[in-house]
């Protein structure tokens, strides 16, 4: 545990008399902490901030602080006079040898209560994000609710102490040292939700009528952070997602568990909810041709360029319709000379084709495109 201990000014005469660790004998306890705010801001740390008033002498006032047995940064311990900013003053601080202590000196032109700030990061506190989700039996909203769960290996107890993150509802709550706590710090109730199914022509069969099982393609429910949704208002923290859905009959259906991923506002979390099989695609190349060949003094190919054509064929066997995104993949360096569907570059070598298709019916993906420079 670590305290703070005030030594009265009129005493340091007395107490130069004695050897320094003798002059450090605390003499007088401070009161107890006031409103004390831990700041889950940041995942790396913590850092907590507490108020207490300080008796002062007139005078030169010696301020002790130890922490012995907790986890607090000491270059980061900081001290804020708040009652007379303008009169009393810090004038130094110091750190006895072998301690895990400081000295704080502040002098006072007059006796009286001073209250003060401390702040200092603290390691230890350990804390997850958790949320549960249900969605409506239409799968157009989502209710959901964000859980905090705090974990205290610090070294020090807090009797009562304002907890904050960057987001949601601050609470008070007593957080004892080696103690677990859960508690519900945000829920929102109808946020707009989009069903979409995803294929990805690096991970999926492109073939799938020659699978001796039916394929299933991903799942996922996508929350868009941003004012349109309910949202955009700070970063979503990644943490555990566990998905349900109203069956209709006043009880929920258990979709799955993903993992939520940092969302800053303006983007979107995606959540994988399982696959459907009511979603078939059959991808085949349809041209794959070497074309302007470049060969070395011995005839040996060195470079070509390739014409390549891709269809995908997409059926619905849905009583809704649904929208997939086709994922594909070109290497190297490319062109494309026509597409069926608009796209959007992923990044140099990833496209990404967003597909209505009508309930029971089908579309069908083309796309001719160019490789150039191939070794």
């Amino acid at each position: 545990m670590w305290r703070l201990f005030l030594t009265l000014g009129t005493l340091v005469a007395v107490l130069s008399l004695f050897s320094p660790a003798e002059a450090r004998i605390k003499l007088v306890a401070l009161p107890e902490r006031g409103e004390t705010i831990i700041r889950l801001d940041n995942p790396q740390a913590t850092l907590v901030e507490e108020e207490r008033v300080l008796a002062l002498q007139k005078g030169l006032n010696q301020v002790d602080f130890s922490w012995k047995g907790v986890r607090i940064d000491p270059d980061s311990i900081r001290i804020r006079i708040l009652s007379h900013p303008d009169k009393v003053n810090l004038l130094s601080v110091s750190y006895p040898p072998n301690e895990k202590a400081l000295v704080w000196q502040i002098f006072s032109p007059e006796a009286g209560e001073e209250k003060i700030r401390v702040s200092y990061l603290l390691s230890g506190i350990d804390r997850l994000i958790t949320y549960k989700a249900i969605a409506n039996k239409g799968e157009t909203n989502v209710d959901l609710k964000s859980f905090l769960v705090l974990r205290n290996f610090s070294g020090e107890d807090f009797a009562m102490a304002k907890v904050q993150l960057d987001y949601g509802e601050a609470f008070k709550k007593a957080i004892l040292n080696e103690e677990t706590k859960r508690m519900l710090f945000l829920s929102r109730k109808d946020i707009p939700i989009e069903k979409t199914f995803t294929f990805d022509a690096a991970k999926l069969p492109w073939n799938s009528d020659r699978q001796r099982k039916n394929v299933g393609i991903p799942v996922h429910y996508v929350i868009r952070n941003d004012k349109k949704s309910g949202w955009g208002e700070f970063a979503l923290w990644g943490g555990k997602m566990r998905l349900f859905q109203d069956d209709g009959q006043e009880g929920t259906i258990f979709l799955g568990e993903d993992r939520a991923q940092f969302t800053p506002v303006g983007k979107k979390m995606e959540l994988y909810v399982g696959d459907s099989r009511d979603i078939v695609v059959t991808q085949r190349k349809m041209k794959d041709m070497k074309i302007n060949i470049r060969r070395n003094n011995k005839n040996k190919i060195i470079l070509y360029d390739t014409d390549e054509i891709i269809k995908a064929k997409m059926e619905n066997f849905k009583d809704k319709p649904a929208v997939l995104t086709m994922v594909e993949h070109i290497p190297g360096q490319w062109d494309m000379e026509e597409s069926s569907h608009k796209f959007e570059k992923e990044d140099a070598n990833t496209l990404k084709f967003r597909i209505e298709i009508p309930a029971h019916g089908e579309e069908t993906l083309i796309f001719h495109y160019q490789r150039r420079n191939v070794q």
